[in-house]
């Protein structure tokens, strides 16, 4: 299954009269189970794309496709309920409230569901290894325990996407190898993942890298794994 299919996505800003273009008919496919980089300088779209395809933002030409559902004509609402059900974020900042323990935080996506979560909070926080942490407030953690509470947030409603934006960018070398052994390990586990990154040495660890320049793909390159 595809879970993204982008055709000649496109995203065009005005800046005072300037008329920019930061993507230019990008064509993208990922399967379900694909652990992608995506790279490019700054301004090369990235950051355009990773918002368009985390629902965030509309394309103003082209097509998105999320699991076989066309996106790009969602009402806000709709769109919400794809951000909400279909796609997990995880951001270089962590972003988890403060006044929260690591449980309440992962909580938070399922408080806005139809139906209860498949999986407990104290499952998924297991699973990332902080079974003993789930009554820690933020603060009380280091920064790779904050980044392994924001991935269970992103994993607690089993979306069919994961987007991760920089998620090593605020930890030291030896954690940020940590999480991405992580994000490996739930690669194997079949997740979806695609992460925005500048670093080679990060993403060497996927399987696949895709870089952008000016808003176009120029290359797509699938990593050989010994």
């Amino acid at each position: 299954m595809k879970v993204i299919e982008t055709r000649g996505l496109a995203r065009k800003f005005l800046m005072g009269s300037t008329e920019v273009h930061a993507l230019r008919g990008v064509d993208l496919s990922v399967e379900q189970g694909e652990f992608v980089a995506i790279m490019g300088p700054s301004g090369s779209g990235k950051s355009t794309l990773l918002n368009l395809l985390g629902c965030l933002d509309r394309p103003t030409g082209g097509e998105y496709l999320l699991a076989g559902r066309p996106v790009q004509d969602l009402s806000d609402r709709d769109l919400a309920q794809m951000r909400q059900n279909q796609i997990g974020f995880i951001f270089q900042s962590f972003n988890l409230l403060p006044q929260l323990s690591a449980a309440e935080n992962v909580e938070l996506p399922t408080l806005y569901r139809d139906q209860p979560a498949s999986r407990s909070v104290a499952e998924v926080l297991t699973s990332v290894g902080l079974a003993d942490r789930m009554d820690h407030r933020p603060h009380q953690l280091s920064g790779g325990q904050q980044q392994r509470v924001a991935i269970a947030r992103a994993l607690i409603n089993e979306p069919v996407l994961l987007l991760a934006d920089e998620p090593t960018g605020a930890l030291d070398s030896k954690t940020g190898e940590e999480m991405m052994a992580l994000l490996a390990d739930l690669h194997k586990k079949g997740n979806t993942i695609l992460i925005v990154t500048h670093e080679e040495v990060i993403a060497e660890k996927c399987e696949r890298v895709v870089k952008l320049r000016d808003g176009e793909i120029v290359s797509d390159e699938r990593l050989a794994r010994a």
